[in-house]
């Protein structure tokens, strides 16, 4: 096996971790089944994609079928629209009903069976759309990166900027600019890519836990002072 092979399997392993992991601490802590499910899906999609690198299989697998409807499903929806939605349970304490988990998700398996189906008529059309998705996305991403600095967590501010301007540039890269010299199978590129929604993944969980701790600390400060000055009263 070549040193870059076990590189793209090391960052696939890494990125089905982090997303079984903080998909799981998502739905477990804070009951944001958004962001825990799209992590698990996420999650799911690499961990199909690693048994189709290691088999080696093509076209015609049913893998290959499932990782391409995985793929449209997160690109289209997944990493947009259901992530800013999960996010604003910090960044807005909004808290979606079941119907409106179920709805989203509904919506996003059936954009990502459109794309799967359409995609190759769409051509350069489909491409585009993904890419005007994620640089909207983005700008909720820069703002809940200014929402970490302002409350003073500034390593996590930065390390949640980072993770959506790598995000960002594979996103351009996917469809756009193919790295020179990169093989058939493109290695280099998903090598990097999984490396970097690894990193999403992780960067959210803990970006989010602290603008949660952060509401509820601000939440309970009222009672505090309340109990102060009945005490002192």
């Amino acid at each position: 096996m070549e040193l870059k092979d076990l590189l793209f399997l090391l960052a696939d392993v890494w990125m089905i971790t982090a997303g079984f992991t903080f998909g799981w601490k998502f739905i477990r802590n804070f009951r944001n089944y958004l962001l825990g499910l799209e992590w698990i899906i996420v999650a799911t999609s690499g961990s199909n994609f690693l048994v189709y690198a290691l088999l080696g299989a093509d076209e015609s697998s049913p893998m290959y079928t499932a990782a391409h409807f995985l793929d449209a499903f997160s690109r289209s929806v997944g990493i947009t629209l259901i992530l800013v939605l999960g996010l604003m349970g910090a960044t807005h304490r909004y808290k979606p009903s079941k119907a409106t988990d179920v709805g989203v998700f509904a919506f996003a398996a059936a954009v990502g069976l459109v794309l799967q189906l359409f995609g190759e008529r769409l051509g350069l059309g489909m491409a585009v759309f993904y890419v005007v998705v994620n640089v909207l996305t983005t700008l909720f991403l820069v703002y809940f990166s200014k929402r970490l600095w302002a409350i003073g967590e500034k390593r996590l501010a930065v390390g949640a900027g980072l993770a959506t301007a790598a995000a960002f540039l594979i996103a351009a890269t996917y469809d756009f600019f193919p790295i020179p010299g990169d093989d058939e199978a493109h290695t280099v590129f998903y090598t990097a890519a999984l490396s970097t929604w690894g990193f999403q993944m992780c960067m959210y969980y803990f970006a989010y836990r602290a603008l949660h701790a952060h509401n509820e600390a601000t939440d309970a400060e009222p009672e505090r002072r309340e109990q102060s000055r009945v005490a002192g009263g």
